[in-house]
């Protein structure tokens, strides 16, 4: 970027000609400008998408058994690991149910064995014309009801097995245990919803995006194949909390849900962060800050751009050395300082960056000390 500069300083011979006509001057303010020529380049803009943060594994904890809540073993905002007992309901019911199941497990077995002697013996007997095939047939079936008798008594056994574990209820995922609105001694059921364990090694940042972003960043013609191609490829982005601090994980976009809101004219995207120290937790809101590259464009400091109403001017140095206002548009390139200009100036034009709010329409800006330097 070339820069060029010059002070203007009122000569010392008028101000000492003021000061004898007694006049009361000001001191002396001295003005600069300094100039560049304008050149097209890459950059990076941020985009930035409000967000809302949800645990990737976020599930609802409901027992599966009714009966009266005994033990509550975490508390509220607590990290718990996949497979940690989280509450315990009165189990005796389900005991005795467990106990009747494999009693009636022993007396089916037993009338299985019953039938199976008597099968046997039968078939023996009409192997030696004793007994009618009729006798033969109904102990056979007798057999196969006994067998079928035994299948439904041992899984009689094993659903009052799960009842029984229902009745300890462990963390499906690791995470934090969020709100218990119930408390020790509660009668509960299957419709009570105990607390909500949010699965948060892993975050989703929900954030939308507007259809004609999508469409400028994936173009109608592509598949399914090469949009998931396209998204993988997309630069990692980064939550900012609302405070302005910055979460130290970067994460991905790994989610578009494919339909607009018609309302909203955007559509849902999510974006996953690692979560590993379980800094972040569902809820927080934030910015989403995704860097968007612009290639091949014209960028300019802020301080050469002067605002006048709804209008942006740029003061472009012509060839007799003087200013001359150009009107401008511009974006922002979201890192303070810089600004794109999308019309209104040509590679090669050389313009003011520092001083433009004190130049005037045809102003001299370079002098011939600084002509010479250029040649």
């Amino acid at each position: 970027m070339e820069k060029k500069s010059f002070k203007w300083v009122l000569s010392l011979g008028a101000v000492v000609g003021l000061t004898a006509c007694g006049l009361d001057i000001p001191k002396e303010v001295p003005s600069s400008f300094e100039t560049m020529t304008v050149e097209k380049t890459d950059i990076d803009v941020p985009l930035k998408f409000s967000a809302k943060l949800k645990g990737q594994a976020d599930v609802t904890i409901t027992p599966q058994v009714s009966g009266q809540l005994m033990k509550i073993l975490v508390n509220e905002g607590q990290q718990v690991k996949k497979g940690q007992t989280l509450f315990v309901i009165d189990s005796r019911n389900a005991r005795l149910e467990l106990e009747a199941a494999q009693a009636n497990l022993q007396a089916a077995l037993a009338q299985e064995n019953s039938a199976k002697l008597e099968y046997e013996s039968n078939k023996n007997l009409f192997e030696k014309s004793i007994v009618s095939r009729y006798m033969l047939d109904n102990s056979q079936n007798t057999y196969r009801q006994a067998q079928a008798s035994v299948s439904q008594a041992r899984a009689s056994v094993s659903r009052a097995k799960v009842n029984l574990g229902f009745c300890t209820i462990v963390a499906p995922v690791t995470g934090v245990i969020g709100e218990i609105p119930v408390r020790t001694g509660d009668q509960v059921t299957p419709a009570s919803q105990l607390t909500i364990l949010s699965g948060n090694t892993t975050m989703d940042a929900e954030f939308s995006v507007t259809e004609a972003l999508v469409e400028a960043s994936v173009s109608a013609g592509l598949t399914q194949e090469d949009k998931a191609k396209h998204m993988a490829e997309l630069p990692e982005v980064t939550f900012v909390m609302k405070n302005g601090t910055e979460y130290p994980h970067k994460g991905r976009i790994n989610s578009l849900t494919g339909v607009v809101d018609a309302a909203t004219g955007s559509l849902g995207a999510k974006a996953s962060f690692p979560n590993p120290d379980g800094h972040l937790f569902s809820g927080i809101q934030g910015t989403v800050v995704l860097p968007f590259a612009q290639n091949d464009v014209i960028v300019i400091p802020q301080t050469a751009v002067v605002k006048l109403q709804d209008k942006q001017q740029v003061y472009k140095v012509k060839t007799d050395s003087t200013a001359t206002a150009v009107t401008v548009t511009t974006a922002d390139t979201g890192n303070g300082k810089d600004v794109i200009v999308t019309s209104g100036l040509n590679v090669g034009d050389k313009i003011v960056t520092i001083g433009a709010n004190n130049v005037q329409e045809g102003q001299q800006v370079l002098f011939p000390e600084e002509v010479k330097s250029e040649e």
